[in-house]
């Protein structure tokens, strides 16, 4: 976490809290107790977990400081912690769907209490503590994007292939072409004094050669013509660990993708639909993305190319998440949305990272191992979460998120 000079005022920043909390509830409007407490694979967590967790998070961090908090429930701690060690113990992530008590209705319950609760206290917070529910803000708006994709990995393993919001529009076509930067002396990182998670600073400057990026994002018929040449069957497009992983693992198309007599589908969280070619490829690893631009005679970009091209881009922009319906990857010239942009870089600290002080410093400095940089936002990240200094990360075969590409090449 950044403690940041400057926070919203305590009226903007209730409303935000609110406006967030509020979209946790109706996105799971839809979902059974069954729903909600089934866990796919052990990377995924059920819904009500991280209705619970993100609650516990307030609780935890900010409600247990104030005089006569009283918990909902003793044993939450140990349930709905995550990873944080210094705050205690806590059941391991892949057991998290033996969890069918509490039920989604206690877990509401529970919700409402934490809410309540903070709603009696926000004129008595520091400036200490409503920098920590700015911090809970963002991290529930993290857990808004893993619950939908996790809802859609379950709903991928139920047989029966339910959808969770009826299908979107078609995708938008864009034009192909790059555009050309100068490269040199370049600042990435936060800049301001705005919120931002303690891995996007300290801003420095980098080098840069010059470089071009494509206009658009790979999509799904470039995708099919990938496979089509054998790209999946090519060992020299592939990195050793991703050639490995694929002989493994038996990948040869993107997640969820089959082919049929009608050509190709995808899960999706409108259910099972014919691929949209137009539509950008998502639910690829980075081996995956990195393959493909093998292929293409291109490769990926550093997170710094991908960061000063982004820069000046209003965060707003692109497809993302506004509301409790229908989402999908469309497409589009914002580098913002549709899905996350696997990078060339791993994810490690800036010269100069300091965690910051306290349990909050385990929220992202302790995974800085073996993990690669996702820059951008998904179709499924809440809209105003998004800049382009953030930082997202994931082991190079996850793929269970929106995770796409955009090429670049040398200029």
């Amino acid at each position: 976490m950044t403690m940041v000079a400057t926070l919203p005022t305590v009226e903007v920043l209730a409303a935000q809290w609110r406006a967030t909390r509020d979209l946790s509830v109706a996105l799971v409007a839809s979902l059974s107790d069954a729903d909600a407490s089934a866990q796919s694979m052990p990377d995924a967590s059920p819904a009500k977990w991280h209705l619970a967790h993100t609650s516990w998070f307030f609780e935890t961090f900010i409600l247990d400081g104030l005089p006569g908090y009283r918990r909902f429930d003793d044993r939450f701690g140990h349930l709905f912690n995550s990873y944080y060690e210094s705050v205690g113990p806590r059941i391991a992530r892949h057991h998290r769907g033996l969890i069918t008590r509490p039920s989604l209705d206690d877990v509401l319950a529970y919700r409402a209490h934490v809410d309540a609760a903070l709603e009696r206290h926000w004129e008595a917070l520091t400036p200490e503590a409503l920098a920590l529910v700015e911090l809970g803000i963002n991290h529930e708006q993290q857990h808004q994007e893993l619950l939908l994709t996790d809802i859609l990995d379950l709903f991928a393993a139920n047989p029966i292939e339910p959808a969770l919001f009826p299908a979107t529009s078609i995708a938008a076509i864009v034009t192909p072409g790059w555009t050309a930067h100068a490269g040199g002396i370049a600042r990435i990182g936060h800049t301001g004094n705005q919120f931002a998670f303690d891995c996007e600073t300290p801003a420095h400057d980098v080098l840069l050669r010059p470089f071009a990026l494509a206009n658009g994002l790979v999509n799904n018929g470039d995708w099919a013509d990938f496979i089509a040449d054998g790209g999946y069957k090519t060992p020299s497009l592939w990195l050793s660990d991703g050639w490995g992983w694929v002989q493994r693992e038996g990948i040869a198309a993107p997640l969820r993708w089959r082919h049929g007599q009608d050509g190709w589908t995808s899960f999706t969280l409108a259910g099972r639909r014919p691929i949209d070619p137009a539509a950008p490829v998502t639910h690829i690893s980075f081996y995956e993305a990195d393959a493909f631009a093998s292929w293409a005679g291109a490769r990926l970009p550093t997170e710094a190319e991908w960061e000063v091209a982004a820069a000046g881009t209003d965060p707003f922009t692109g497809n993302q998440l506004d509301h409790a319906g229908p989402l999908a990857p469309r497409g589009g010239t914002s580098p913002f949305g549709d899905c996350w942009q696997w990078t060339a870089s791993a994810f490690l600290p800036y010269p100069g990272f300091r965690p910051a002080a306290g349990a909050v410093g385990e929220y992202n400095g302790k995974f800085m191992n073996g993990q690669m940089v996702l820059k951008g936002a998904s179709c499924a990240t809440p809209r105003g979460s998004s800049r382009a200094s953030v930082r997202n990360f994931f082991y190079p075969h996850q793929r269970w998120q929106f995770t796409g590409l955009r090429l670049a090449k040398d200029a």
